[in-house]
């Protein structure tokens, strides 16, 4: 299954050195120790072993020789550490949100779109082609699950309370500030017709790809060949069209692809990350304008990106006050 070998090859190497420690295992349950306990979780030896492993795989996979990544890791142990009881905190702060829920959902409906975008039945054949290409889905789910949590604490905490916090007042007080920043962006709205390589012979794709944009270009109804051909959007996330976005919000090849395209034009067949051949069609255009105007959600936004830093360092300098956090002495920074 050619087609889903590359997500499941990088999902390998993301997550190689946690499941490479299988081998090791046994012993490591014997010598484990606990370094720190953040509530009523710890931290083990191990955990911190496989992280510093990450890292290392990492910086030697971008070049870097493996004992002079070794020896950065080594020397920034304490701050590894630092790092770990960060993420057990908000781990923690979730449980106190009663956010298990929220996250477990979150997971599973990653799972779902992934089964769904590579043509499979069901989750179990999902699992067993992510064992053949030595991903462990169970690690895969522990790793979203702990990365949902914190996101969640995150976006309940800091991204809810501060985007709302300025009152209107303070909202025009800081556009009257900052008016050059709020002037009108270029955007464009478009249709999109997706053309999925799961299952499907890619040659094959790209041949329909084209002849799907020569039959448009030639005055065929894109919405009726969207029906008949496209797979669920992946630009436009299984939308079909998005309307009025910031061409700069895509990546470089989606916005050198509609450059200077003109409403009803059609773009040459673009492919997706090994996933599939897009097709995109402008629905309309807006140039962007010097002057300044006032988008509430656009200064909330600025105003949120100033204060978010400071928030976040607030919530975790609260959470390090209101929980017990003990870290072993033999693990102690020194000096």
């Amino acid at each position: 299954m050619k087609h889903i070998y590359s997500i499941f090859l990088i999902l390998a190497v993301v997550f190689a050195a946690g499941l490479a420690v299988s081998a090791q295992e046994t012993e490591e349950r014997v010598v484990d120790e606990v370094v720190a306990q953040v509530n009523d979780g710890v931290i083990t030896l191990s955990r911190i072993n496989r992280e510093a492993k990450d890292i290392v795989d990492l910086e030697v996979q971008n070049g870097k020789k493996r004992e002079d990544a070794q020896k950065q890791v080594d020397e920034k142990r304490g701050e590894l550490i630092a790092n770990l009881i960060n993420e057990e905190l908000l781990v923690q702060k979730a449980k106190e949100l009663g956010l298990d829920s929220e996250a477990d959902a979150a997971v599973n409906e990653r799972f779902v779109q992934m089964m769904k975008q590579y043509g499979m039945k069901n989750l179990d054949q999902l699992h067993q082609e992510m064992e053949k290409q030595g991903v462990d889905p169970a690690t895969i789910r522990e790793m979203w699950r702990k990365q949902a949590i914190k996101d969640l604490v995150v976006q309940k905490e800091v991204q809810q309370k501060e985007y709302w916090k300025p009152s209107g007042k303070e909202l025009r007080d800081y556009f009257e500030k900052h008016k050059a920043r709020f002037t009108k962006p270029e955007t464009v709205s478009f249709s999109e017709i997706f053309l999925g390589f799961a299952g499907r012979d890619e040659n094959a794709v790209r041949e329909k790809a084209k002849q799907l944009v020569v039959q448009l270009r030639g005055g065929g109804d894109f919405a009726k060949l969207q029906s008949e051909n496209s797979d669920p959007g992946v630009v436009t996330q299984g939308k079909g069209k998005v309307e009025k976005v910031k061409p700069s919000e895509f990546s470089d090849i989606i916005t050198t692809a509609i450059k200077d395209r003109k409403p009803g034009d059609v773009t040459d067949p673009i492919e997706a990350n090994n996933l599939g051949v897009v097709i995109l069609k402008i629905d309309a255009r807006e140039s962007a304008s010097s002057e300044s105007f006032f988008d509430e959600s656009a200064v909330r936004v600025a105003i949120f990106q100033e204060r978010a830093p400071i928030a976040m360092n607030q919530l975790m300098a609260s959470l390090r006050e209101n929980y017990y956090i003990k870290i072993f002495e033999s693990y102690m920074p020194k000096g």
